[in-house]
């Protein structure tokens, strides 16, 4: 984790964490990095924040200034950019989005010439330089200067591909998408569209302003009710920038990330295409998960939180389908990185190929109920190294056997502790989340006032 750039770019308040000045240093030094041996061409998406604008002409003056040709692909998603960077061949890849978060937020993601996430080690590179502690960079100059590019091309060619996947016509079909005011408003639509489904589409009407405001991946009541009212078949619902999808089904019950990977990767191994039968998951997913995968003979690897981290562990071990629990799902045949519109289509792959209703699919998971507190502390460290917490999160994990879990975390980028219990009951789940903050209140280990 770095001083800026954290497990997925460099995040924060516009103009307060994240300003002008950063974007505008972020682009010259990647004009100059990408840009030593050859002019360096460096493609840019936005989703529909207000200040996404100004970000995106900021990075556009640092690019052109160092010498390197900026393409823009205008409003789209993340897995856009990382498609277009790899099939292209960018040097690398830019988005400007703070996925879910409210709308005053944005962010900055690099994505390589590979459609991965950046390398750790050219981040700090950026780091240094944004702190004025990096290499003099010289102004381009006369014919050297570099350009901009309208590239709206690329995202209509990634727009073909998605559409080119399913093997089945969604034709009588009833879907809802919820694009959460973000990216998936200027594509979704026309995928399922020209598949043959009758869609119906939702908060696709960004104002710069209402991007994930009480929609979206992480507000998805409104698509649950939504389905239920005009008796629909399924439901998907993507975050700002649409690397993250969360289904309804039928009877507008939810069907999360921990869901997707088990409907998705049991359907894979009876095709064959589940690399060693195994899925990748984070330490967050569901209990229920793991018990349905042990019924099916599906393998898992447990990675840290964070979908760059289980795209790690894919490569490594080249497993072919891994997620998060948050509706990051990755199907490395298809792409490098989560892709909400993507996920909905392999949804529907299962739905059409078996003909069944994801209601159905999913009642092979029991999803457990879990509970998830913050806690703020003085030190993260000694809070969770500390003899009496761990003697009590032994204690709990003991009187949950195997029908429950608990897990003690440190957050990567605030000074909190997050207890996380899943159990057969809410009420359970309760009593020993409060069991263990209540030590780490006796031991003094909570900090208050903020």
């Amino acid at each position: 984790m770095g001083k800026y750039f954290g497990t997925d770019g460099f995040r924060g308040e516009a103009n307060v964490d994240l300003t002008v000045e950063h974007a505008y240093k972020v682009g010259r030094f990647l004009g100059w990095y990408f840009g030593r041996e050859h002019r360096a061409q460096i493609v840019i998406g936005k989703d529909t924040r207000r200040s996404s604008y100004m970000f995106e002409y900021s990075l556009v003056a640092g690019l052109t200034a160092s010498g390197a040709d900026a393409y823009l692909l205008h409003v789209t998603t993340t897995p856009s950019v990382s498609y277009v960077v790899r099939t292209d061949e960018f040097d690398c890849g830019i988005m400007i989005s703070a996925s879910h978060n409210p709308f005053y937020d944005n962010g900055i993601k690099l994505i390589s010439g590979s459609g991965q996430k950046m390398d750790a080690g050219v981040e700090a590179q950026i780091e240094a330089y944004i702190d004025g502690e990096g290499p003099e960079i010289p102004f381009a100059r006369k014919e050297n200067i570099g350009r901009t590019v309208d590239f709206v091309a690329g995202r209509n060619r990634y727009i073909g591909y998605l559409i080119s996947l399913p093997t089945r016509s969604y034709k009588n079909w009833k879907v809802a998408l919820d694009c959460s005011n973000g990216s998936a408003s200027s594509i979704a639509k026309s995928v399922f569209d020209a598949l043959g489904a009758k869609t119906y589409v939702i908060h696709n009407t960004p104002d710069g302003t209402n991007i994930n405001e009480g929609c979206g991946s992480t507000h998805i009541g409104t698509l649950q009710q939504y389905v239920k009212e005009n008796g629909l078949d399924i439901g998907f619902a993507y975050d700002g920038d649409t690397d993250r999808c969360i289904a309804v089904d039928e009877n507008g019950r939810v069907v999360d990330g921990d869901a997707i990977l088990y409907i998705c990767g049991k359907y894979m191994k009876e095709k064959g295409a589940l690399n060693n039968d195994t899925i990748v998951t984070t330490v967050m997913s569901n209990i229920g998960l793991y018990k349905a995968c042990d019924r099916e003979g599906i393998r898992y690897e447990k990675t840290a939180v964070g979908d760059k981290y289980v795209y790690e562990n894919m490569v490594t071990n080249g497993y072919s389908l891994g997620g998060e629990q948050s509706g990051h799902i990755i199907f490395s045949k298809h792409a490098t990185t989560g892709d909400g519109i993507l996920t909905s289509l392999m949804i529907m792959e299962v739905m059409t190929r078996k003909k069944t209703t994801l209601a159905t699919a999913a009642s092979e998971v029991r999803i457990y109920p879990q509970l998830l507190k913050n806690v703020r502390v003085a030190d993260k460290k000694a809070a969770r190294e500390n003899e009496a917490v761990q003697a009590e999160v032994k204690k709990v994990a003991d009187y949950l056997g195997e029908d429950g879990r608990i897990l003690v975390r440190e957050s990567g980028t605030e000074p909190v502790i997050r207890v996380m219990v899943e159990a057969t009951e809410d009420g359970i789940c309760a009593r020993c989340v409060d069991q263990v903050i209540a030590v780490l209140e006796r031991e003094g280990l909570v900090r208050r006032g903020v």
